[in-house]
């Protein structure tokens, strides 16, 4: 299902070719700014910070001529933007790390800044898929995944559907143009499954005389 990738890519997200007859259909990585706000809470943060350094002032305003008392709430403030801009940094981080393939036979997410692992997802082993799209086309693709695949929701972060812990489910986060992404993805996905599996048998007379 996955492994460790530190070879060179032949191809950009994913570590080795497709197979003849595989096609590439689609690859992109998260929206750096969605990503910020969405898996790692930016707004929360920045409405934190604002709210926080707000009671500071109006704690201190009475007490204080008006300039000691932006003065006194301005490190607040500092604070808060040191902090949002570690956020957008690890946003990015992420964001540049990551490449999301759509193929005729799978997805495969090349994900991890510090270990790099690619996650391997055939349209078989999957099932639903749900479309969280966001104002501005960004969006996050959910996949729901069948039979006996297992997936750590910590290895996977943030590339996993949020507060889903007891089945993990891989996602492709924050992505632009989510809702044209989710079309190919349903259209080749489709194509696969219904296109019937040949298998190779033994001749009925070379069956026999063995």
């Amino acid at each position: 299902m996955s492994h460790d990738d530190f070879a060179v890519e032949p191809v950009e997200g994913l570590p080795e070719r497709p197979p003849e007859g595989e096609q590439i259909l689609w690859q992109g990585r998260p929206d750096t700014l969605a990503l910020a706000r969405e898996a790692l809470n930016l707004n929360w943060i920045i409405g934190y910070f604002v709210l926080l350094a707000g009671w500071r002032f109006i704690s201190v305003v009475d007490l204080m001529p008006l300039g000691q008392a932006i003065g006194a709430t301005l490190p607040l403030l500092i604070l808060g933007a040191v902090v949002c801009g570690m956020l957008y940094f690890i946003a990015l981080i992420q964001a540049r790390a990551t490449m999301y393939t759509i193929t005729t036979s799978r997805i495969a997410m090349r994900i991890g800044a510090a270990l790099t692992l690619t996650v391997n997802l055939p349209y078989r082993e999957l099932g639903n898929a749900a479309l969280d799209l966001r104002k501005g086309g960004t969006g996050t693709i959910a996949l729901d995944t069948t039979g006996n695949t297992k997936l750590s929701y910590l290895v996977l972060w943030p590339h996993a559907r949020p507060w889903r812990f007891g089945k993990t489910q891989p996602a492709l986060r924050c992505i632009p143009d989510a809702e044209n992404v989710a079309r190919i993805l349903a259209d080749a996905a489709e194509a696969r499954i219904t296109t019937p599996q040949i298998t190779r048998t033994m001749p009925h007379d070379a069956v026999a005389a063995e």
